[in-house]
């Protein structure tokens, strides 16, 4: 009976915000380390945005018209969007993977925070989307893409992809703690994130959709991340300002989003994960 208990019990040793940290970034070292030792995992990863600018950049771009500026440009704002949405499903499907390789359990037995997990797994989901990013901008500048505002101005822009993107593995991390197989999780985070990157202005002006699309991509929060870094990326030109709140405050809708979301998914994320170590 003691030792059922003891497996049964959740070690939650009175720890600081500190101890958090520490623990994280050795959960973080762990998941990248993983990478690195399976490589096609990020390879993969990388190359599926690639093939969307390449795509719409050369095939569907040339049946797409911006007035006033180049497509490419208005395009890759909206690829680094969907590139970073996507990169955030890591943390759901690393949870999944480890819960059903039993590698939770470990952890279970291990002195650390368990909110430690939660935290390492996004943090280093942070780190992926870095090295997303910076290959999505080298293949943009391949294709024509430049940045035509400051340097400053591009910081914030990459800056507000990542920030979203984290808070948004946060709610990844809910919904793979909750469905638990990685398969399912895969089909279930593609049929919400698929439409939702492309129900925005991503690829096309929203006035071009039917209304009820139109009123669907001005409110998505997509479309105020694309816009926002379209906006700092310098990548406008003379394109009329939208007519909806959303986007013509962009950076403030994406930041109201980010504050949003952390603040309902990361204690909803640590209560799941207790519940779900607990059984």
């Amino acid at each position: 009976m003691s030792v059922v208990a003891e497996r049964n019990t959740v070690i939650e040793p009175a720890s600081g915000i500190g101890t958090v940290v520490s623990d994280g970034i050795t959960i973080a070292k762990r998941n990248l380390i993983k990478i690195k030792r399976v490589p096609d995992l990020l390879v993969f990863t990388l190359l599926s945005p690639i093939m969307f600018v390449l795509l719409f950049a050369y095939i569907f771009g040339s049946s797409i018209e911006i007035p006033g500026m180049s497509y490419r440009e208005f395009l890759i704002a909206g690829i680094f969007a969907q590139t970073v949405v996507f990169g955030s499903t890591w943390t759901g499907l690393g949870l999944a993977q480890d819960m059903e390789k039993g590698i939770i359990d470990r952890f279970r037995s291990l002195p650390m925070a368990p909110s430690a997990v939660l935290f390492g797994r996004t943090i280093s989901d942070v780190v992926i989307n870095v090295i997303s990013v910076v290959v999505m901008a080298l293949t943009g500048l391949a294709v024509g893409w430049r940045i035509r505002g400051s340097f400053l101005d591009a910081l914030i822009g990459f800056g507000l992809l990542l920030l979203f993107a984290y808070a948004l593995s946060w709610v990844m991390a809910v919904v793979g703690l909750v469905i638990r197989t990685p398969e399912i999780f895969n089909n279930a985070s593609f049929m919400v994130i698929f439409p939702l990157t492309f129900i925005a202005n991503t690829f096309v002006q929203p006035m071009k959709l039917p209304t009820v699309l139109r009123v669907a991509a001005e409110w998505n929060p997509i479309s105020a991340l694309t816009q926002a870094t379209r906006v700092r990326f310098g990548n406008t030109g003379t394109m009329a300002t939208p007519d909806s709140w959303p986007l013509q405050h962009p950076e403030l809708t994406v930041l109201m989003w980010t504050a949003a979301i952390l603040i309902i998914f990361v204690p909803l994320a640590i209560r799941q994960y207790q519940r779900t170590v607990s059984r």
